[in-house]
């Protein structure tokens, strides 16, 4: 056999990347920020991602999001599952795997669990957009919805503004609440957590920064609980009342183009003609490069809302890869040892198939 026509590849399971220290939102939200700068700069190539969709009614789907980073010279995609029926189920409703490959040759190097590095992204998205739109003496972050992109959200922000002390959460059910806060105090034990007792108002009012985390289709966040000075990051579907975006001062989002076709309050402001083009400030690019300003008074209502850059997760997945890989972490695997017709017990093989 040739050693020549061998191809190897590297296997990261979420153990793998979590003990090497890849749950680290510095490092994602620097491959953000450096990833959106690349892409202003025409140095992605970001295909439309495809979409499969088993049941219309709950939104059960698989999607595959492809990028190419042209200065890193890798190709990625994420293959995501989204099952909202699986919570309750006890289970998790969001699923992913990145492979990765070099373009020189076009060999795939990785494989690597995704999930991880999909919720990061969801937290990293809006960190960086808190950055640079949310108060800078931000004290009191609120959420509505306590899953793990909620999760990754509390620890994204304290990146960003270290200054939170307070968290207030809201969820479904009291027992979401008191385990969104025993799990979070066990990472940010100088944080102070209050549970809202299923109240969303008590969890979002007075807050510095608003986080939306839910599948909702309906509207939980209330215009009148958001106070003047506020940053909110929504995260999910239709999860407050169109009257939160018109009493914005600012409107930002990762994509307008990609969040005015999707099913989110924004898009479906859009297409009831309440919201145009000209009411959106800026994507998060423009923000990010200084092409537009950021937070201009401490006055302003800033909304942002992401959906998603697969170009993104493709530059966070490769930082995860790149660390773990380092720390000697995964197991390498043969995708190959030799070409089809190279190996000696092809005919062996071959007459086994009707077997």
């Amino acid at each position: 056999m040739s050693a020549l026509h061998a191809i190897k590849l590297r296997y990261l399971s979420q153990e793998d990347l979590l003990s090497t220290g890849c749950l680290d939102p510095i490092m994602a939200i620097e491959a953000a920020d450096s990833v959106l700068r690349a892409y202003q700069g025409g140095r992605i190539m970001f295909p439309e991602k495809i979409v499969q969709i088993f049941d219309e009614s709950t939104q059960e789907r698989i999607n595959c999001l492809p990028a190419t980073l042209l200065d890193e010279k890798i190709c990625g995609v994420k293959w995501v599952s989204v099952f909202p029926p699986n919570v309750a189920e006890g289970l998790q409703n969001l699923t992913a795997v990145f492979v990765l490959s070099e373009i020189e040759h076009g060999f795939p190097v990785a494989v690597l669990e995704g999930t991880l590095c999909s919720n990061l992204r969801v937290g990293v998205m809006g960190a960086l957009a808190a950055k640079h739109l949310a108060p800078k003496d931000s004290r009191v972050i609120g959420f509505i919805g306590s899953g793990e992109q909620a999760k990754m959200h509390l620890l994204s922000m304290r990146a960003v503004r270290p200054s939170l002390e307070l968290c207030r959460v809201s969820a479904k059910t009291e027992a979401e609440e008191e385990q969104f806060a025993e799990e979070m105090a066990l990472l940010c034990p100088d944080m102070q957590f209050e549970v809202a007792g299923c109240r969303s108002e008590v969890a979002i009012k007075d807050a510095d920064i608003l986080v939306t985390a839910t599948s909702a289709q309906a509207p939980l966040l209330k215009a009148d609980w958001v106070k003047p000075g506020s940053f909110y990051s929504h995260i999910g579907g239709w999860e407050d009342e169109f009257e939160v975006a018109k009493r914005s001062d600012k409107i930002v989002c990762d994509d307008w183009e990609t969040v005015k076709h999707r099913t989110q309050t924004l898009s479906r402001m859009y297409k009831a003609g309440e919201l145009k083009d000209s009411d959106i400030h800026a994507d998060l690019v423009d923000i990010v490069t200084g092409a537009k300003p950021g937070r201009e008074s401490d006055e302003e209502r800033i909304y942002f809302n992401a959906v998603g850059l697969a170009y993104v997760d493709v530059a966070i997945a490769l930082a995860m890869f790149r660390r773990a890989s380092e720390r000697g972490a995964g197991i390498e695997l043969d995708l190959q040892k030799s070409m089809i017709f190279e190996h000696p017990q092809i005919a062996e093989w071959y007459g086994n198939a009707g077997s």
